[in-house]
């Protein structure tokens, strides 16, 4: 006797099944950029548009830092990853704050840096997110710096993640340059078996009101993160245990802030200090009402 067999394919649980596969790798490839590295920093001018006969571009830059990358948040669809350079002295090793990567999954509110001090609120509709990481990018004082949606994208071995956003001037060109105001980056996240990649093409922008923006000169920026032994990192893992608690009083009281889903203007100062400076100087066992008391006197 003959034996038949039905098979039946269910599409929509394969779907599923396929979505939370590709999810999984995204997830696995965020979480991949925490731990010990060893940064190279590397920034280089390539061409400018200036009509200006006497235009000097900006400097070659080659840095290095040992920097240890936190994670602060693990959750299925929130990745947060805190930054912490490792500076050497005579006295020994000491810790810089800095720059904070938030990865949102399928996040539909934005703050899209418009110019001086400035984020426009900009809200996205659920199909222009589907299966899109945000990744949301702070200062050194967890206020916003640029953020953009877009998907990784895992093909041939590789796993990247890239997206065009304007942002402010990078603190080693603000501190040198004010012939332009607007900073277009164009990040590649690029996952690799020694760590990963921050690859740029950036575009040195001039925004006035109701006029054109002007480009006036781009950059490519590669910097590369090498993994190293944790241990090397100690003095940084340290460091965020005794400040961890303070630094989320910080990122909660912005979270209020963002979540007013309103454009944000921050003063450039306060009592002729910028807002890093008042949080840095801060004790780690700073009060929320000492913290919000500060961040307020910045918020417009």
């Amino acid at each position: 006797m003959k034996k038949f067999f039905i098979i039946v394919i269910t599409l929509g649980t394969l779907t599923i099944s396929s979505q939370t596969n590709k999810k999984q790798k995204d997830i696995t490839a965020i979480k991949s950029m925490s731990g010990c590295y060893k940064v190279g920093f590397n920034f280089s001018e390539t061409f400018n548009y200036s009509k200006e006969e006497d235009y000097k571009p900006s400097k070659v830059k080659h840095d290095q830092a040992l920097e240890w990358v936190q994670l602060v948040t693990d959750k299925k669809n929130k990745i947060q990853l805190q930054h912490l350079l490792i500076v050497t002295t005579k006295k020994g090793p000491y810790i810089v704050k800095h720059w904070r990567q938030d990865w949102l999954h399928e996040n539909q509110d934005l703050y899209l840096f418009h110019k001086e001090n400035n984020w426009k609120y900009k809200q996205l509709s659920e199909d222009e997110v589907s299966g899109q990481w945000t990744q949301k990018v702070y200062q050194v004082d967890d206020s916003p710096r640029y953020e953009g949606s877009a998907t990784w994208v895992h093909v041939d071995g590789k796993s990247f993640w890239e997206n065009a956003s304007d942002a402010p001037l990078a603190r080693r060109e603000k501190t040198k340059r004010s012939d332009y105001n607007v900073m277009l980056r164009r990040n590649r996240h690029e996952i690799t078996k020694e760590g990963w990649i921050h690859n740029q093409d950036n575009d040195k922008i001039i925004r006035e009101d109701a006029s054109k923006d002007v480009l006036l000169a781009q950059e490519k920026g590669y910097n590369t993160y090498t993994k190293v032994a944790d241990t090397k990192c100690k003095a940084a893992q340290d460091w965020w245990k005794e400040n961890k608690k303070m630094w989320k009083k910080v990122r909660k009281k912005w979270d209020k802030t963002f979540d007013l889903k309103k454009d944000i203007t921050l003063q450039e100062k306060v009592s002729n200090k910028k807002l890093y400076s008042h949080l840095f100087s801060l004790k780690a066992d700073a009060s929320k009402k000492e913290i919000d008391n500060i961040i307020n006197s910045f918020l417009n």
